[in-house]
């Protein structure tokens, strides 16, 4: 059953400057397309990974996701509640209770002024719930020690910061968690420990992921699917495993030869080419034309639509004619 379906999601800002300095120097608005045209489904009780560069539009599709940012147009259905559209307000609230969203920094997301039983139990008690006993359970089902409820944010590792973050965000009993790049700000091996973590909880609680991270490697295992965005749209949709040993999309592609392999010591990693062109003037046709090494001249003029292929979606005029430097 799906649980979140997100239709022709777009997302526009206004970056133009005041109205006076407009006036004065005779210029137009700007706008900021962050996100243009994406759909996707999350069954419930599975991981979807949004993945892509900085500025690729990820963490923008978690807020509208959430409901922190409103989209311009397009839907998004949580249980079958369109939170932008529904007018019951049961029916959003009992949904919103459904949803939690764990941040990026860990250092930033803790109020430093709580102790850890009140920054857990706030969700609930903010709706009158019985918090008896809650933050010491939560706290050992991450990893802590029941004793930590009396201390403070800053008495407490990076890591162990985060594992607070996921204890909170369970407080409420959530059904769908979004997680924007959770263990970015974490060191490797610490990274681990809290992905092994929220992948057990996730088949303990029946939990829904859309995990957000700009690191292929970080999402492999823990992701049923992996969507990969490029300047706000979705260019790639497949399971891991058809993803990383057959990428059908010149982009994806250049991410895993990017990432770190562990079967692979010594091999000189080289950076993605090139760089992400200025959303607010994107190019014409396909907007990744420019760094693609397979690039024709209908790619510069038409852009392709995101279609089916194989056990995915991909938007390339020449899906499929793709081999991975590692493995040539």
């Amino acid at each position: 059953m799906t649980l979140v379906s997100v239709k022709s999601l777009t997302r526009v800002f206004d970056v133009s400057k005041p109205w006076l300095n407009r006036l004065i120097e005779r210029l137009p608005k700007r706008h900021l397309t962050a996100v243009s045209d994406v759909s996707f489904d999350i069954p419930e009780r599975t991981t979807y990974a949004l993945v892509g560069e900085s500025g690729s539009g990820k963490s923008t599709i978690g807020k509208m996701v959430v409901g922190l940012l409103r989209p311009t147009s397009g839907h998004v259905e949580i249980g079958g509640v369109d939170l932008v559209t529904e007018k019951d307000r049961a029916a959003i609230d009992r949904v919103r209770s459904d949803i939690q969203m764990i941040f990026q920094d860990p250092f930033a997301s803790l109020n430093p002024r709580w102790r850890v039983r009140d920054i857990i139990v706030e969700p609930v008690a903010a709706r009158g719930g019985d918090t008896t006993g809650m933050a010491e359970r939560l706290l050992e089902q991450v990893g802590l020690s029941a004793d930590d409820v009396g201390k403070y944010p800053h008495q407490f590792s990076g890591g162990q910061r985060q594992r607070i973050c996921v204890a909170r965000a369970l407080a409420s009993e959530p059904k769908l968690i979004v997680c924007d790049e959770p263990t970015s700000a974490l060191d490797v091996s610490v990274q681990a420990q809290v992905l092994n973590m929220m992948s057990d909880l996730k088949d303990e609680h029946g939990l829904t992921y859309l995990f957000i991270s700009h690191d292929l490697t970080v999402v492999r295992h823990m992701a049923d699917t992996i969507g990969v965005l490029y300047l706000g749209r979705l260019v790639e949709e497949a399971p891991p495993e058809t993803l990383f040993t057959t990428p059908a999309h010149p982009y994806t592609a250049m991410l895993i030869d990017a990432a770190p392999r562990l079967d692979a010591f010594g091999r000189e990693v080289e950076p993605p080419e090139g760089e992400i062109p200025d959303p607010i003037d994107p190019p014409k046709g396909c907007a990744f034309h420019p760094r693609c090494p397979l690039a024709i001249d209908r790619c510069t003029a038409e852009r392709p639509a995101l279609k089916p292929f194989g056990p995915g979606r991909v938007a390339c005029h020449r899906a499929g004619e793709i081999t991975l430097k590692g493995a040539a």
